[in-house]
């Protein structure tokens, strides 16, 4: 492990170098809006290509994850449990060379009980590990509009609050670590739902010769508003599957049956290919 010391503010303890491991959809965007707030920004992804965008957007492009080890906070920005386990925990994981005092936080959408498990290794290693879930999608990114869920001691909250703010105009603390999982998972759950209803429902409407555009401009001023309806037409859907299999195993390991989440992760399937195609839908 580096003995370098961590570079934070002498005068204030404010974070001044912040690491963002994933540079994909949500991670790029958040690379650019730390750097034009100032931050030195430490960039590493799996993939190469990568690099291009990362450093014109101001940030340094690191080949290694041994060499984030300066950086005072990291954002881990990657897909899946598996990969956040080996970027932490792996021999050069960033567990292995942070500098005490880090705070790695994980946007990653993953499994409640994986960041307590982690957050309990960290402490091993004197590291501070938090979750920080991301909601209202790859557009409120390119903005800087994300509703940002942190879940973690209150004191390591604010100081990674600033950060946060940044590249999220709402910031929720929801409670202890692993909670902004939680969090993130019930807005998945009800906004899937909702996606699926708005199709069946404007499908059915379609049917009997409604005006679907006309109705649905009524209808977000109903009591029927709902986001996907909102944002109709731009939903990728790309996590949808992913997200519902995180929730059916944490209600599996609560004992709580959740009926209609299971039968909106099916629905999601079939309905990603053909999303928004209303003639379709139902056959």
């Amino acid at each position: 492990m580096s003995t370098a010391l961590p570079s934070k503010d002498e005068a204030t303890g404010a974070i001044r170098t912040v690491a963002v491991v994933g540079a994909g959809r949500m991670g790029m965007p958040i690379i650019g809006h730390l750097a034009r707030k100032g931050y030195k920004v430490l960039v590493h992804d799996a993939n190469k290509e990568k690099r291009g965008g990362a450093e014109q957007r101001g940030a340094t492009w690191v080949p290694d994850c041994v060499d984030l080890a300066p950086a005072e906070a990291f954002l881990i920005c990657v897909g899946y449990d598996r990969e956040v386990r080996e970027l932490t925990l792996g021999p050069r994981g960033l567990f292995n060379h942070a500098m005490p005092g880090t705070i790695v936080t994980i946007l990653s959408t993953i499994h409640p009980k994986t960041v307590e498990e982690l957050a309990q290794l960290g402490e091993r290693h004197a590291l501070h590990v938090i979750d920080s879930t991301v909601c209202r999608g790859g557009w409120a990114a390119d903005e800087g509009t994300l509703l940002s869920f942190i879940g973690g001691a209150p004191e390591i909250v604010e100081q990674m609050r600033p950060v946060l703010a940044t590249y999220s105009s709402d910031i929720v603390h929801t409670g202890r670590i692993g909670t902004a999982q939680v969090a993130k998972a019930v807005n998945n759950l009800i906004l899937w739902a909702c996606l699926v209803a708005d199709h069946e429902g404007l499908a059915l409407a379609q049917r009997y010769g409604v005006d679907i555009d006309a109705l649905r401009d009524a209808l977000m001023i109903s009591s029927a508003t709902n986001g996907p309806l909102g944002n109709w037409g731009n939903q990728t859907m790309a996590w949808a599957e992913d997200d519902m299999a995180i929730v059916a195993e944490m209600a599996n390991d609560v004992g709580i049956g959740l009926p209609m989440s299971g039968l909106v992760r099916e629905i999601c399937r079939t309905l990603k290919p053909r999303r928004y195609k209303l003639d379709e839908y139902g056959h």
